[in-house]
């Protein structure tokens, strides 16, 4: 039976410069986690702010990934530090901040996964967290896997990202490319000149930190830029995305 703190490889992978892959999580349905966990991917996020799971939905797409390729992210639906110690109870490592503006935004998330006297995380004793209590020195460690991850969404954190970044305890920038491009008056349009150059900025930042840079995009032709120009963690689509878009190919199949 397993009774040490388990590694987070994401969270390693990220120090260490390493390319990791990764799908986003929509449908609140724990098959279809299950049916994603050993595709491959290296991690998967959980959406709970675009779509309506809770912190018990959570649990149930948790327990349907053990034993899978990929580490689960939580996508948080606002920088909640209540909301951060129930899903840091259930088991939940890695997150991702939605919305960050400030550095000092940024370090009310990285004190809500730490306990005191570095954070505000509240102690209980028996939790999946620490494998029901037999995790020795849980309270102590607990932070080394923890990864904590800052989506910039707008202007105003762009320009601020270099500072956001070198908050102790980000493990890196994850860029909203819907967001920022319609921060900018061009929505769901981030190819234009006005933006584009932005989201790689971003990256340059958080490398400059010597942190990780994160991006999401359907399409290959942007994930490969983002690749190429030294982003880390990228996201290549969404579980809904796949069912929709294979779904409408099939239905073209028959009825063409």
């Amino acid at each position: 039976m397993q009774s040490d703190l388990p590694i987070n490889h994401f969270k390693q992978a990220l120090a260490d410069k390493k390319v990791q892959i990764g799908l986003w999580l929509m449908s609140c349905a724990p098959s279809v986690c299950e049916a994603v966990a050993s595709a491959g991917f290296d991690w998967l996020v959980i959406d709970m702010e675009h779509s309506p799971n809770d912190v018990g939905d959570v649990m149930h797409q948790l327990r349907s990934l053990v034993g899978g390729t990929a580490e689960p992210i939580i996508r948080l639906p606002w920088n909640d530090p209540v909301l951060v110690k129930h899903l840091l109870d259930c088991g939940v490592r890695s997150f991702l901040f939605p919305f960050i503006q400030s550095a000092d935004e940024a370090r009310l998330a990285v004190a809500a996964t730490r306990y005191p006297p570095k954070g505000i995380r509240g102690v209980a004793g028996t939790t999946r967290a620490n494998l029901y209590g037999r995790v020795p020195d849980y309270f102590r460690r607990a932070e080394s896997q923890i990864c904590v991850l800052a989506q910039i969404e707008t202007r105003k954190a762009a320009a601020l990202s270099h500072e956001i970044a070198a908050v102790e305890g980000i493990d890196g920038l994850f860029v909203g490319p819907a967001d920022l491009s319609t921060d900018f008056g061009f929505p769901n349009d981030w190819d234009r000149p006005e933006v584009w150059p932005t989201i790689l900025d971003v990256g340059a930042q958080a490398r400059a930190q010597g942190k990780a840079a994160g991006f999401l995009s359907a399409r290959e032709q942007d994930c490969r830029k983002v690749l190429t120009d030294g982003f880390s963690f990228v996201a290549t689509g969404s579980d809904l995305g796949l069912i929709a878009r294979g779904a409408d190919a099939l239905v073209k199949l028959y009825k063409s």
